[in-house]
């Protein structure tokens, strides 16, 4: 691998200090305690000014429908976003509110639980299996134990013939970029709340096992499949992997 591609990560946390550093050192003046949860304070600033540019880069990969401007409201009655982080809600909800979902109306509905938080997510909307189809879109990569928290959310709220959309940036197959995904993660996690750019997502999703109504582990996919960005280079520290996956019935 490059070495100009493996110490790309510098020029990313560069911009990001440069558009995030004193926005969050002002929200810290004026409310200390956020000391505590500064790499999220500081996340929030970098979303806000690179959430429009990601995404049209990924515009290509992303057109079935991961983000709320994606969808067809003749067919999406109701939008769930799942956001931990308060402080990027109301972009959030200004963003759906463009798009045609209202909390007023309840075809919006955020709430400030992780997607580990199975059964807060059941309690607000009800169970079992709620959802028909649960999208995720490079938020995979800063949750603690994705494997655990995405099969849990299949099982438990996801209904039978539902759907799961991705598009994250993951584990690269080439050994060369894996290992300086592996190395650069403990550092790029500090300034990102939590991003891992070593996660095998798509890896996890494909391979997830439910048990059948005899005790036997089957795939917990009637269809699947994967696909990447058009022109990524192979030497990407962020390999983005997109995916369909239908629930067995």
């Amino acid at each position: 691998m490059k070495l100009s591609a493996a110490f790309a990560l510098f020029s990313d946390l560069n911009t990001a200090m440069r558009v995030a550093f004193l926005p969050t050192l002002k929200d810290i003046c004026q409310n200390p305690s956020l000391i505590f949860h500064v790499s999220r304070t500081f996340m929030s600033h970098v979303w806000a000014a690179f959430a429009a540019p990601t995404d049209e880069n990924g515009r290509p990969v992303k057109r079935f429908g991961h983000t709320i401007q994606y969808l067809d409201g003749t067919k999406v009655t109701k939008y769930v976003a799942l956001e931990p982080n308060v402080r990027m809600h109301s972009g959030l909800r200004q963003t759906a509110e463009t798009a045609g979902f209202h909390e007023s109306d309840g075809s919006l509905v955020i709430l400030s639980c992780g997607a580990e938080d199975t059964m807060q997510i059941l309690k607000a909307l009800g169970s079992p299996h709620p959802v028909d189809t649960i999208t995720s879109i490079l938020t995979l990569c800063s949750i603690p134990s994705p494997d655990r928290v995405i099969t849990s959310l299949v099982r438990d709220v996801l209904k039978p013939g539902g759907q799961v959309l991705f598009y994250e940036h993951v584990l690269s197959p080439r050994a060369d970029v894996a290992w300086w995904q592996r190395f650069w993660t403990p550092l790029w996690s500090v300034f990102l709340d939590g991003c891992r750019l070593d996660c095998p997502t798509h890896l996890h999703i494909r391979e997830m096992k439910d048990v059948d109504k005899d005790g036997k582990e089957v795939s917990m996919w009637d269809e699947g499949e994967t696909w990447g960005k058009p022109d990524e280079p192979e030497e990407n520290l962020w390999w983005h992997q997109a995916g369909r996956f239908v629930k067995h019935a």
